[in-house]
Formats: structure tokens, sequence, C-alpha cells
């Protein structure tokens, strides 16, 4: 996930086409968490990993990555990040030369500690809409997204949410493998197909997404010739943004891939959990997101489009 995608989400109406989706609803309250963490100077991931280590050394880091939902790659930096730190060494396996024992310092294990109640603390603040017993089963619910080899790992809302957002998000992508297409463009796509042609500003707001965000999801689009810019009609001095004719065939497919991770993530959670958990996440973002872009850029926008 690229810096610009990580930020993308800012405050504003969700669209209302995305709303019934938990994948999407994860997404918005993983970017609300991530803002958090970043704020306070912290890397969720460092905290992750410190706090695998503190119950045990770990005798693969491809392994710790994967049982963590961590790209391979990022996991690299994370460590070596931690270890010039001073948080964690890498010393040779006795019985596998070819790996390295990764296990805290002293500092690191101070660290943990310390990053262990900043985490608790955060968790507190960005959860004070809810009562302890929601808290409680938001907490279940979305340990219930994880595979069970996670589960022991992962404590505290902040990281329930990471993960369980990294796996759906992954999940979804495995669905669209081949079709140069990723979850995250049935957004632009559905929006474009119901409100096209719009500006890229309105896009953007459509969305509540950044402009950056929004113009490289355009690009990534109008690339595999999905959507075209043109002229707005009411406005020759700016570009349209429409789908084309193929954009619209892969919607179809990006629409059934969604619809297969919504009734996955139906089945994970069990009876009434799926109504349950996007009760909870709605809960959580009534703060920064309220109301319903689609229909309120409808209201204001499809006269003029005339």
């Amino acid at each position: 996930m690229s810096r610009t995608e990580e930020l993308a989400e800012v405050p504003g109406a969700l669209p209302e086409s995305l709303t019934g989706f938990i994948g999407y609803l994860l997404r918005r309250v993983y970017a609300q968490f991530s803002a958090a963490a970043a704020a306070d100077g912290s890397d969720s991931r460092d905290f992750l990993v410190l706090d695998a280590l503190t119950g045990r050394d770990w005798e693969s880091q491809l392994d710790l990555a994967e049982r963590l939902g961590i790209n391979r790659t990022v996991m690299v930096s994370v460590i070596d990040r931690l270890e010039a730190c001073g948080e964690v060494q890498r010393t040779r396996n006795p019985g596998n030369r070819r790996q390295y024992v990764l296990s805290l310092t002293d500092k690191g294990r101070r660290a943990a500690e310390d990053r262990r109640r900043a985490v608790a603390e955060r968790d507190a603040r960005l959860t004070a809409v809810l009562t302890a017993e929601e808290t409680a089963r938001l907490d279940e619910l979305l340990a219930r997204l994880l595979p069970e080899s996670a589960q022991p790992l992962v404590q505290g809302t902040e990281y329930l949410v990471a993960q369980a957002h990294h796996r759906l998000r992954r999940h979804g992508d495995e669905k669209l493998a081949g079709t140069g297409l990723r979850v995250r463009h049935y957004g632009p796509l559905s929006a474009l197909q119901a409100y096209g042609p719009c500006s890229q500003q309105q896009l953007a707001e459509l969305l509540a997404i950044t402009g950056p965000a929004a113009s490289q999801l355009v690009d990534e689009l109008v690339r595999q010739g999905l959507v075209r810019r043109g002229r707005d009609p009411r406005d020759r001095r700016r570009y349209a943004l429409e789908v084309t004719g193929p954009g619209l065939e892969k919607l179809g497919i990006v629409m059934r891939a969604v619809a297969e991770l919504a009734a996955d993530v139906a089945g994970m959670l069990g009876p009434g959990g799926e109504d349950e958990l996007r009760v909870l996440l709605l809960k959580l973002l009534a703060s920064t997101h309220s109301g319903t872009a689609f229909s309120e850029f409808s209201e204001t926008s499809a006269p003029a489009r005339g």
C-alpha cells in the first residue's frame, strides 16, 4: 500500500453504496486508528513485532511476518529499524545457520511495555463512544476475521482493526488476481457509473478521499482504458471523468468479487455478526463521517446534468 493510499481517507459523508460492506467500513476505521497512531509518533507495526517477541524468541522472520499479516518487504524494514535502535537483535539459529533468531533486548522489553501503555490509552480514546461491553464485542467480532494462528498474537482494538483490515484487503484482491483490478477500484468505478461524468474533485468528495488519492485511482483506471478524461460539457475548461465500455465490463467483475468477499465475511462472523459489527464500526465513524455522499451529490448535481 502506497503512502498516498494509506492517507487517502478524509472526514466527510460516506458513499451510500459502500457503507453496507464491512471491508469498506473497516478500512475507514483503520484510517482513523492509523492517523491517531501517526499523531502520537507511533508505528503500529513496530509495536506489533515487539509485542509478539515479548513472550518468545522467533526462529523465522518470514513466519512471523505471515502470522502478523505484515508484507515480507515491510517486515525487513521494520526489523532493520528495531535492530538499529537496539530493541531487537538477530542471532544465528544454531539449528539452521541460514536463519536468524529474532529476540528482544532489554531496551526492547522496556520499549514494548511503554508502547503497550500508549496503545491501551489510544484504544480507550478511540473507542470512547462505545460502552465497555460494546468494545469487548467489537474485539470478539474482529478476531473472527483473523486466522486462528494469528489470534493469540494480536491484542487490543487498534491491532485487531489493522490485522482484520489487511486480511480482508488481501482476500478481496486475491479474488481479482489476473484482472489488473483491486477491490479499491470498486468505489470510483461504481461512483462514475452512477453519477458520471464528473470532475476528479467531485469524485474525491463522493468517496471522501484526498485529491492525490483520487488522482492515483483515476490514473490507474485511465491506464487500463476503464475510465476516460473528457471535457466537462458544463465547463469546457475542466475535464470530466466517465466509465468506458470496457470499464463497465470490469465493474461487473469487481462487483462480483466484492459480493463474494461480503459473503465470506458474513460466514466468518456467523449469524447476526455482520449486522452487529456494522453498527459498531459506524458508531466509531460517526464523529467524522455522517450522511451519505452519493445521495447528497445526486441532490445537488443531478439537475445540472439535466
